[in-house]
């Protein structure tokens, strides 16, 4: 029996994947052959919407050493995927998660006393030292013990003979703002708590702070780990710029399914928020909000047809959107770009993005389960 396809597909071009991971690894490695950092990509939230499975074996095959996740359920989809490099999972855990840490080798934070006390107690239970990495709050005000209390919270966790701290961390919240103060506190606040727990007893363990943004920034925060997440697939952290040469790994397309006239003062789509000026011709293709195409785009976005830059009107509808085809010559089956290169004409996530007033992750973590992920 034939499959039915879907017109609107993601392709994701794995052989782009890993020339960026190349070209990360080239720009920290420098001229620095005594330790320079090692590059753990960061294929959380579905690797950022191009499909974990798929990224996180090829980029296992580029070299990465290891891998970040948001959850335990993340890190298992890994393993069951065949990925065999160690897993660090960023987010914290709950008492379910316990038991996962352990029975697909992953490798949990622990940010939280809580954490620590579980963790200790299920690795005591089966006989175990389980590694860990310790995440310290420098600022963000999420998970993480505060910088600032380190001599009263760290101590039990450092002496526990059931866990092993083998990295130490934080997490910046405006590396890619570089008028606010808050990122040279939360570096010195970080040099200050690595040296308190030295002090208190954590003996040798690797150093990793640098997302995607602060490894363009600044190379004190590079460490013995970058964490580059967005960075890999493509796309540079707005308003950040590099000259270093990236190549977007993900495109989204589909296909022109109906073509038709509208005449002078009539309206396209729900709501009858767009009312023609005077006759137009009229596109409709196969993609919606159920796609993860954010109804913002109506009157903001663009589609590329037949090399030129074609714009949404009316309403971003579930499964369908309309554009303005006028002189374009547009016939049903045509090419329909949403991200990605048309001829000279290129339309990226941080445009789209721009357009509506969100940020390139929201735009690509946010393309739909249903779109087919096509991989090269």
């Amino acid at each position: 029996m034939m499959r039915a396809v879907r017109q609107t597909r993601a392709r994701v071009d794995l052989g782009a994947l890993a020339r960026n991971f190349a070209a990360i690894q080239a720009l920290v490695r420098g001229d620095d052959t005594v330790a320079p950092p090692r590059v753990m990509p960061v294929v959380k939230a579905n690797a950022y919407g191009h499909g974990a499975a798929r990224v996180a074996r090829a980029l296992e095959a580029a070299g990465a050493p290891m891998l970040a996740v948001a959850d335990i359920e993340e890190g298992v989809t890994l393993r069951d995927a065949g990925v065999t490099v160690p897993i660090l999972v960023f987010g914290a855990l709950s008492i379910s998660d316990v038991a996962g840490v352990f029975a697909h080798r992953l490798t949990p934070t622990v940010s939280s006393p809580w954490a620590a006390r579980a963790l200790a107690e299920a690795a005591a239970a089966g006989g175990e030292r389980l590694a860990c990495h310790l995440k310290i709050d420098t600022g963000m005000h999420r998970l993480g013990f505060r910088h600032d209390n380190l001599a009263r919270t760290l101590p039990p966790i450092l002496s526990s003979p059931h866990l092993h701290v083998e990295a130490i961390y934080t997490h910046f919240a405006t590396a890619d703002d570089h008028e606010h103060p808050l990122f040279e506190q939360q570096r010195t606040r970080f040099d200050a708590a690595r040296a308190t727990a030295q002090r208190l007893g954590l003996g040798r363990a690797a150093v990793h702070a640098a997302n995607s943004a602060a490894l363009l920034r600044d190379t004190r925060a590079w460490f013995d780990y970058v964490r580059p997440g967005l960075l890999l697939y493509g796309v540079v952290p707005p308003p950040v710029a590099t000259t270093l040469a990236l190549e977007p790994v993900l495109s989204l397309q589909s296909r022109v399914v109906a073509v038709k006239q509208i005449r002078s003062n009539e309206s396209v789509g729900y709501g009858a928020r767009y009312v023609a000026d005077g006759p137009r011709t009229i596109a409709v293709i196969p993609a919606g909000y159920a796609d993860g195409l954010d109804t913002r785009l109506g009157g903001r976005g663009h589609v590329l047809l037949r090399g030129r830059r074609a714009p949404i009107v009316g309403s971003v509808c579930m499964d369908m959107l309309t554009v303005d085809v006028t002189g374009l010559d547009v016939e049903p089956g045509d090419e329909a770009v949403f991200i990605g290169t048309q001829g000279d004409e290129r339309i990226d996530a941080r445009e789209m993005a721009a357009a509506i007033g969100t940020i390139p992750w929201e735009i690509l973590c946010r393309i739909g389960t249903r779109i087919e992920r096509v991989y090269a």
